[in-house]
């Protein structure tokens, strides 16, 4: 399957998926029309995952700020990979980088974490 690479620009956040060993979503999140920012993400998600079930992954999240429509794909994805994981398949791994000040996005990974029950490290960065 072919990567789903995406530029970082000043609204929107770098997207690696499916490029190398660990796969990453990283920058800002605050897309003007996230529906067409996201949805090309979430259906590379859904094929990845059933095109090679058991094929290991990791995802990383390195977001510096995001919106409330980045928000709702976020979990979206995460749900996702809920439903991957819920299948009996346990080849994914995933973590979410904050900068160990920055409140809002610890909170914000934990939730996603608690809220769906996800295997997610939370995992402060020192700069």
């Amino acid at each position: 399957m072919e990567p789903l690479i995406v530029t970082a620009r000043e609204f929107t956040p770098e997207i690696r998926l499916g490029e190398g060993a660990v796969s990453l979503i990283a920058g800002r999140s605050i897309p003007e029309n996230p529906d067409e920012f996201y949805l090309p993400v979430i259906q590379w998600m859904k094929h990845f995952l059933e095109q090679d079930p058991d094929r290991p992954f990791t995802l990383e999240f390195r977001l510096e700020y995001m919106n409330s429509g980045s928000t709702k794909y976020l979990m979206e994805l995460l749900r996702i990979i809920k439903g991957h994981l819920a299948g009996g398949h346990s080849n994914v791994t995933l973590r979410w980088y904050y900068e160990e000040e920055d409140e809002s996005i610890q909170k914000m990974g934990e939730h996603f974490r608690d809220y769906l029950s996800l295997p997610m490290e939370v995992i402060p960065v020192y700069e």
